[in-house]
């Protein structure tokens, strides 16, 4: 493996079926990115209208992940993920999913900075990224009666779905600790965790430092529309009709924004 390029990132993103969320992840971060980067696109066999986007556009690298029936949910995305390190020449990896949008300059150079001067820092990123009211976050909290029972009555796995790890909605890795600790974002698939989910707490058990951005602060960095693949694609998934409500009203409100309509209109951030 060549030596990786310091100062440089390489994002990638993994997508099935989401023309639209791709369209807009895409000419998002090519419109307010200054900092050196690579993108990877890994389509996880979509045989779609986003595929022949994808196969149109000159400076991504496109990898075509065939898999048919095998290549669902956290699985498709934890063994795009992969291909995607695999791939990676630069100082850092940073994983995103293709219905999280970036929303400012500099972005990626502040949450690089994140990482200061520390080479023990690994990672950097947050937890779930609500766009619901924060009195609604906290209510739910409160009332979650699933969570304090689980609190109350055992103790979480070690490595148990039930531990905190930052997502890969948005987030950035050192490469070279994760090429040097031979992790995958697989892991963990057997225990029923999700994409990532394992990676994260290999870090921690390590050593390693981590950076756990509070919702709020990432929130300023990115949009993040949740379920947002499984709404658009329900003949495939399946939801519980109050998140494709919530999904929706979500949805209805980030795509009315006037940023996110100058993206959508910018045809020229495809080339």
């Amino acid at each position: 493996m060549s030596e990786l390029v310091k100062g440089k990132a390489t994002i990638c993103i993994p997508n099935y079926k989401t023309l639209d969320f791709t369209r807009l992840c895409l000419r998002s971060i090519r419109k307010f990115t200054k900092y050196p980067y690579d993108v990877i696109v890994v389509d996880n066999d979509s045989r779609d209208k986003s595929l022949q986007y994808l196969k149109n556009l000159s400076w991504i690298r496109l990898i075509e992940q065939q898999g048919g029936d095998k290549l669902t949910g956290s699985y498709a995305e934890a063994t795009a993920l992969d291909l995607g390190l695999q791939m990676c020449n630069s100082e850092f990896f940073v994983v995103m999913h293709s219905d999280t949008f970036v929303k400012g300059d500099d972005w990626l150079a502040e949450l690089i900075g994140y990482f200061g001067s520390e080479e023990s820092v690994s990672c950097v990123g947050s937890g779930k990224i609500e766009l619901t009211p924060r009195w609604r976050i906290l209510l739910k909290k409160a009332t979650d009666f699933k969570a304090f029972k689980r609190r109350t009555l055992r103790e979480p796995e070690a490595r148990g779905k039930f531990r905190y790890h930052n997502r890969t909605i948005c987030c950035i890795y050192r490469t070279e600790v994760l090429r040097r600790e031979n992790l995958s974002f697989l892991m963990g698939k057997e225990e029923g965790l999700t994409a990532g989910q394992k990676l994260y707490c290999e870090l921690v058990d390590h050593g390693y430092k981590t950076v756990e951005l509070p919702p709020s602060i990432m929130g300023q960095f990115v949009y993040h529309l949740a379920h947002a693949t499984q709404v658009v694609n329900p003949q495939e998934f399946a939801l519980r009709k109050k998140a494709v409500r919530k999904c929706n009203r979500i949805l209805d409100k980030v795509l009315s924004l006037e940023i996110i309509q100058d993206i959508l209109t910018d045809e020229s951030l495809d080339s």
